[in-house]
């Protein structure tokens, strides 16, 4: 017992000592709640590294009921090679989209205002429901310290909201302190991982046997395999929204080398090309999303492998699978009670800051659905450290209610969950297709297009496998919310709520979401853009009420343009004023710097 907690409290301290602390001089160089590469690393990859925790027992509980489980392997090299593909593309993309808005800002350059407003619908239900399924995996690990994995499903609500509750709390803080807090844990989460490793192999190598217990496996054709081997993969690809979210959020990451570049750079000065893809916020992000290349793959791949040697899955002896995989390994340790306690209790904590993940995104993106009329003004406030509590507070709400109607189930919110983020990543694939088509030439352009398309199809092939995957566990409904999502978004665009002019535009962006350079310049272009498609919508409507007689048009109010997205970037001239300046009433003075 005395080497347990003696081993737990040498890691807590050397965790606690690495984690990022956000200090003044840096608030006044890149502004309040701008973060490094730590607290990057933190705050938009713990949802990912989380799904270890829940993406291969959703895995296995695909195979496990037929005793296909041996089998398990091959969903590990999709997971695999689909994290491989997706996380080149959005490494790649983040040189061209370095100023922030993902998959949001890529379909409304390349393809069209309305496919960018199906990419802002869908990112904002997965986004809820990534603080849903991470905060309900955090209540099933609490509840498998005592074996009450199938508890009541009030109780799993309860504790559920508790713990959304405290994430919520941590994110309206601040960007610096959430990221402490949640590299810590990340850190403590790294180090007992590994000594959980050595438990299981000495586990295995000292013969411990396989748990035994009633199973009733289910017969299933070649046909009903291929189908459950489907629904693994796709269940284990749940957690890919960390590259959205990575590159949605890299407008709230520092301007900076990060120091591993820096020391590179003077170290090894011959590797110039690859420091240079890591310099700079577009080099953090490239950095945190390098790390979830290979991540997926070697987890799943490592606990399905333990969990079919010793018979154990979800629900196994009221436990979650890592659950009972940890009781196993840290129980070859001396009182490995301690660890395993500290590493369930260490797991509830991460997938309730998980959350922080989706509350970091949602208030990059809810500030321009704002901008461009997709969302009431009202919710624009964004406070002296940089936070949007608004956007914050009225997801949290949105959660607790969604919580009680799936009564606490993780499954039940899953297949919303897992599937939302593939159709932003097609979209994100399609967009770089066209922007390799339009700046390069040869082979690059033959070769690099064919790599952008293939990762486009990937993700719209995972996207229907998610839907077809999931069709019993309520794949098919995803299938109505999207579309009642997409309809009630453009509903609200072409009512009065929606109108938004230059004047309008530029106060919301600049004055109450206080965002300056570049990215405010592309939200100001893409309000612009969404107005005009707006009035497209507006004329079809008109025209189509022209037919019974009732005549419109007149009242239409032409949009102001939006022109040329490299001129309103102001590509050349980054001092150059906002594209709005010029329809802004003089006694309103200059523009905020």
């Amino acid at each position: 017992m005395i080497f347990s907690i003696g081993l737990l409290i040498v890691i807590v301290f050397i965790a606690f000592k690495v984690a990022p602390v956000e200090k003044q001089e840096h608030a006044s160089v890149h502004g309040a709640g701008q973060i490094g590469l730590l607290a990057a690393l933190a705050l938009f990859g713990v949802d990912y590294f989380t799904s270890y925790f829940y993406a291969t027992g959703e895995l296995m509980s695909a195979l496990h009921p037929y005793g296909l489980q041996q089998y398990g392997w091959i969903a590990v090299i999709v997971i695999a090679f689909a994290n491989a593909v997706f996380g080149i593309l959005y490494m790649y993309s983040l040189g061209i989209f370095n100023e922030g808005g993902g998959s949001y800002t890529a379909s409304m350059r390349y393809l069209s205002p309305g496919l960018s407003l199906v990419v802002a619908v869908v990112l904002l239900q997965d986004y809820i429901f990534t603080i849903v399924v991470s905060s309900l995996s955090g209540v099933d690990q609490l509840l498998s310290i005592f074996s009450l994995y199938s508890i009541d499903w009030l109780i799993r609500v309860a504790i559920g909201i508790f713990l959304m509750g405290i994430t919520w709390y941590l994110t309206i803080r601040g960007r610096g302190e959430s990221a402490r807090v949640v590299f810590t844990m990340l850190s403590i989460f790294v180090f007992m991982t590994i000594v959980m490793a050595i438990g299981l192999i000495l586990a295995k190598t000292r013969g411990v046997p396989a748990v035994i217990y009633p199973e009733n496996v289910q017969p299933a054709s070649f046909w009903q395999a291929a189908f459950h081997m489907l629904t693994a993969s796709m269940k284990g690809l749940v957690a890919l929204s960390g590259l959205e979210a990575m590159s949605n959020g890299i407008q709230f990451v520092i301007d900076d080398d990060a120091e591993l570049v820096k020391w590179g750079k003077k170290q090894y000065p011959k590797l110039q090309g690859l420091w240079d893809f890591y310099s700079g916020k577009a080099g953090i992000g490239r950095l945190v999303q390098t790390s979830f290349l290979f991540y997926g793959g070697l987890t799943t791949s490592f606990l399905a492998y333990f969990a079919f040697h010793f018979n154990v899955f979800d629900g196994t002896l009221g436990r979650s699978l890592v659950a009972n995989l940890a009781f196993i390994g840290f129980d070859q340790i001396p009182g490995g009670n301690i660890l395993y306690w500290a590493y369930q209790i260490l797991a509830v904590g991460l997938l309730a800051a998980a959350s922080m993940t989706a509350f970091q995104d949602l208030q990059a993106t809810e500030w321009r659905d704002v901008a461009m009329g997709e969302i009431p003004e009202v919710i624009v406030y964004r406070d002296p450290r940089g936070t949007f509590t608004r956007s914050v507070t009225i997801a949290f709400v949105v959660t607790i209610i969604i919580t009680f109607l799936i009564k606490g189930n993780t499954s039940a919110g899953v297949p919303y969950y897992g599937i939302g983020v593939f159709m932003p990543i097609m979209m994100m694939g399609f967009a770089i297709r066209k922007h390799i088509l339009a700046t390069f030439t040869g082979k690059a352009r033959r070769w690099g297009s064919l790599a952008a398309g293939f990762a486009a199809v990937l993700s719209g092939f995972v996207f229907v496998g998610q839907i077809v995957g999931k069709w019993q566990e309520g794949g098919w409904v995803v299938l109505i919310s999207f579309s009642i999502l997409i309809i009630v978004a453009n509903l609200v665009l072409i009512s009065p709520t929606g109108a938004r002019d230059p004047v309008t535009i530029h106060r919301i962006v600049r004055d109450k979401a206080r965002v300056q350079g570049a990215m405010a310049s592309i939200v100001e272009w893409q309000s612009l853009r969404m107005q005009e498609y707006r009035y497209s919508v507006l004329v079809v409507f008109a025209r189509f009420f022209e037919m019974f007689g009732v005549r419109r048009m007149d009242r239409l109010t032409i949009p102001t343009p939006a022109g040329d997205y490299n001129h309103a970037l102001h590509v050349d001239h980054p001092e150059a004023p906002s594209l709005l300046q010029q329809y802004l009433d003089p006694k309103d003075g200059p523009e905020q710097k």
